[in-house]
């Protein structure tokens, strides 16, 4: 019982850092590409992990791990970052969050095909109908133009949930901040050329608010929310703790209010309403 409140704890604190992610990368976009944006923040994050991780003498991980690491890496270092970030070019960060919806569903089908979990069917229930509702809220957003938007979010999902899963899985053997750090260093040569070459020309009209939203996410949302989430993800189980991700709109949204001045129309709260109404269920359901 303690092993699974420690999870749900370190969970729901991961899920907090990870609420300011798109409204911070919505700012950041303003002045840089999504592909620099995307690679910076990992170069960033991963040249600190490297120091705690030789600073604190860890292991290297065995070379069974590397394959696991690697779809880490792609899932939550590179494919999530990009792809929202191109998505926020064509979609608002109010309405990206209510997709993170679908991200517990998503985590708790890769819980059952890589690390084994089997939730109950009442589960699935629950998180098939939270997914449902946000389907059914993009749909209905498709009149505005932004339809490869919301495709490019459900697509982020997707790459998410399956890091998500496997670096869970991972954790358990390696540590959760161990996991992300290694992941991060495994894309170092990768994401510092890209950076290198798509970095841009003129520095000096970049504005402050792109600079700590740079920071936030390489910091914060590339590393520090992960040595939570993983953790909470290992103790607590993927797809149980994985529901806490509903959460996300409710202070996604509010940031994106305060932060950005973005409108936040009723569609939006009834959706997130009713998916966190659905999380409920599951979390009850999780078999865990």
């Amino acid at each position: 019982m303690e092993r699974n409140t420690a999870g749900w704890g370190s969970g729901f604190f991961g899920v907090v850092i990870f609420s300011g992610s798109l409204p911070a990368t919505r700012l950041a976009i303003v002045d840089f590409s999504p592909l620099f944006l995307t690679s910076a923040r990992a170069v960033i994050a991963a040249l600190i992990g490297g120091v705690f991780l030789a600073g604190l003498r860890q292991v290297r991980p065995a070379p069974r791990d590397l394959l696991s690491l690697a779809i880490v890496a792609m899932g939550v270092v590179i494919g999530f970052p990009l792809l929202t970030g191109l998505a926020l070019q064509q979609i608002t960060a109010a309405h990206s969050i209510v997709f993170i919806g679908l991200l517990p569903l998503a985590t708790a089908i890769f819980g059952v095909v890589r690390a084994g979990e089997r939730p109950k069917p009442a589960f699935w229930l629950f998180s098939c109908l939270g997914a449902a509702t946000v389907a059914g809220f993009a749909m209905s957003r498709s009149a505005d133009g932004s339809i490869a938007g919301d495709l490019l979010m459900i697509a982020a999902v997707i790459v998410c949930g399956l890091g998500y899963a496997e670096g869970a899985t991972l954790s358990r053997r390696l540590g959760g901040w161990q996991v992300i750090s290694w992941a991060l260093l495994l894309a170092l040569p990768l994401m510092a050329g890209i950076a290198l070459a798509v970095r841009p020309e003129h520095l000096t009209g970049i504005g402050l608010p792109a600079w700590l939203s740079l920071g936030y996410v390489s910091v914060f949302s590339m590393l520090i929310g992960f040595v939570f989430w993983y953790r909470g993800l290992a103790l607590g189980g993927i797809a149980g703790v994985g529901q806490l991700q509903l959460m996300q709109p409710f202070l996604g949204l509010a940031l994106s209010a305060v932060v950005l001045g973005e409108t936040i129309a009723w569609p939006m709260l009834a959706a997130s309403g009713i998916v966190v109404l659905c999380v409920a269920g599951a979390r009850r359901f999780a078999g865990r």
